[in-house]
């Protein structure tokens, strides 16, 4: 079961990685990654890791990216600002 869920986190991610420098506009190059090449970055410390789901799922999931930080999808407007912006960013939910 564990394999399985952890298949459906990847399989189902909504995955965007954004090296946002200067400018909101950089959003717009959004990009997905596979799960392997998540799991290849894993490591990468220029890499911030975001759950999107929503807080009741997030906080009744067992299972969790390692490092993962959660944020409200609905909120962006309100967090966005206070990542780094040289940092590679992944979003998911599941």
């Amino acid at each position: 079961m564990l394999k399985k869920y952890r298949s459906a986190i990847f399989v189902l991610i909504v995955l965007l990685i954004v090296t946002v420098l200067n400018s909101q506009a950089a959003a717009a190059d959004a990009q997905r990654i596979t799960k392997d090449g998540l799991r290849a970055l894993m490591d990468n410390p220029d890499l911030l890791i975001i759950d999107v789901r929503t807080e009741k799922e997030w906080k009744k999931a067992d299972k969790k990216i390692k490092g993962a930080v959660w944020e409200d999808a609905d909120e962006v407007k309100t967090w966005a600002d206070k990542y780094p912006r040289d940092k590679a960013i992944a979003l998911y939910c599941s």
